[in-house]
């Protein structure tokens, strides 16, 4: 008997579904918003390099000759697809003076993104694994420190990337293995424990005994605090005697605790102001700094010629013109969402530009997002590395970000009030006996701002303000 095999029907079938589309120039339009001012120079110099049609305006007053303005047959192209959480808003311009000096080119180190970024592509990982690790390298701080927990990062993640949380668990640790050691840690520990994991004993000779080693690696994870403090105390919870308590010590000292910061530009050197805060009939204001926004045009003689010809000889000339276009669209909405966004922050803290940084209100990278319709990965990226002048100095707009403390009268107190406190009382302080951590926690107290000891020594540990024991001896030696 003969068996029959049944034949199998191929057919074609169109589901509709959507998926998130990464264009070149949306890449652009999301890099361009994550640039700092002299990432940004860079950039534009580069551009301008690179492509004849793209020039400087050096009269701001003067019209700009671009076909596209002009009613050529680009008008007709559709508009290009924009990022979930990236905004576009035409025409919304800020307000600057007529003063047309350029910002010079300065030359500058490696950045630690860049850095980052230069071992990552040398890795085997995937395309995705890739790119959610270079959105935690984004969120790195400038200590190398992860600034947001990874749920919270989860959550800005648009829902059709269909992420979860193993999987930015996955591209934490290809980031924890990159160089320098310790990035990528949420907190001091665990970056001091990380360069432990592997260390490099040419550099660190303590870490030959395995038994200092494990001694070093749990007063990191367990005890650190003790580190400066009573050493006695610190030797009995470890169990262990005054030799491998030496060398453990010793071990943790030749750690780096903030090892991004080797990347950092110092803000007081090199900062420009972004934005500008300025006080008017109707209260504060923001203006954006001229000397911050590059003026770009596309080249009239090239325009001219170009007009709407479409010859394929012409072919790579149309080209880079839609790669100007593109270049001055986004440097102008990199701007916009700028003034937007450092807007509704004076908005939110109009106090402290009146009474200083003891009046900063408790706010959230979700509040403004709320308030200007936009993602809060875009408030991220729009307030990374951006400065505002104020009348208290140039302050990075993150600085105005911080949760807040309860205080007896029901209300909120930011994280940089408290610090602000914390700052006057160390200053006030008599230095043959400085207050220790839990005198100022008490001190707080009688303030009506109820927070507990350790958190008053995270916070004096961000202001880099040395523990009671350290003030004191320093006033002993002087």
């Amino acid at each position: 008997m003969q068996n029959i095999v049944p034949m199998t029907r191929h057919a074609l079938e169109l589901r509709p579904g959507q998926h998130l589309a990464l264009t070149p120039q949306l890449q652009q339009s999301i890099r361009m918003l994550q640039l700092s001012t002299l990432d940004l120079e860079t950039e534009i110099s580069q551009a301008l390099s690179d492509n004849p049609l793209l020039e400087r305006d050096e009269d701001p007053r003067g019209d700009d000759v671009d076909p596209e303005r002009e009613g050529s047959a680009h008008d007709d192209e559709p508009a290009p697809e924009r990022e979930t959480g990236v905004d576009e808003m035409p025409g919304a311009k800020g307000v600057y003076s007529d003063d047309d000096s350029e910002m010079p080119e300065q030359a500058r180190a490696e950045t630690l993104r860049e850095h980052l970024l230069a071992q990552l592509s040398l890795t085997r990982a995937g395309q995705r694994d890739a790119a959610l690790t270079a959105l935690l390298i984004d969120e790195l701080d400038e200590n190398g420190y992860l600034a947001s927990p990874l749920d919270e990062i989860l959550s800005w993640l648009p829902a059709e990337i269909e992420a979860d949380i193993d999987e930015l668990r996955a591209a934490l640790r290809l980031l924890q293995s990159f160089d320098p050691p310790g990035v990528g840690a949420a907190d001091m520990a665990e970056c001091l424990d990380l360069q432990l994991r592997r260390p490099d004993v040419a550099v660190l000779p303590e870490a030959r005994d395995p038994a200092v080693l494990a001694c070093a690696r749990r007063i990191c994870a367990e005890h650190l605090p003790l580190l400066a403090g009573n050493a006695a105390r610190l030797r009995e919870a470890l169990q262990c005697d005054d030799a491998m308590l030496r060398g453990a010590r010793a071990l943790i000292l030749k750690l780096d605790p903030r090892p991004g910061r080797k990347w950092t530009v110092p803000a007081a050197d090199y900062a420009i102001p972004d934005v500008i805060v300025r006080k008017g009939r109707k209260g504060w204001h923001v203006v954006l700094n001229s000397a911050a926004m590059p003026r770009l045009r596309i080249n009239g003689v090239y325009a001219r010629m170009l007009g709407n010809q479409r010859e394929a000889s012409h072919a790579a000339l149309h080209a880079q013109l839609q790669q100007a276009r593109w270049m001055i669209r986004n440097v102008e909405q990199r701007f916009d969402t700028i003034l937007r966004v450092a807007q509704a922050i004076v908005n939110h803290q109009a106090a402290f530009f009146s009474q200083g940084p003891s009046a900063m209100r408790p706010l959230i990278l979700k509040d403004i997002a709320g308030e200007l319709g936009l993602h809060e990965s875009t408030i991220s990226r729009a307030t990374t590395q951006k400065y505002m002048l104020t009348p208290f100095g140039t302050m990075e707009l993150k600085d105005f970000f911080g949760a807040g403390v309860a205080t007896d009268s029901g209300d909120a107190a930011s994280a940089t009030a408290v610090q602000a406190f914390i700052r006057r009382l160390v200053a006030d302080e008599n230095r043959a006996k400085p207050l220790s951590d839990n005198q100022i926690m008490l001190k707080l107290a009688e303030q009506g701002i109820v927070i507990a000891r350790r958190t008053v020594a995270k916070y004096r540990e961000a202001m880099r303000i040395a523990p009671a024991s350290v003030r004191r001896a320093q006033a002993a030696a002087r």
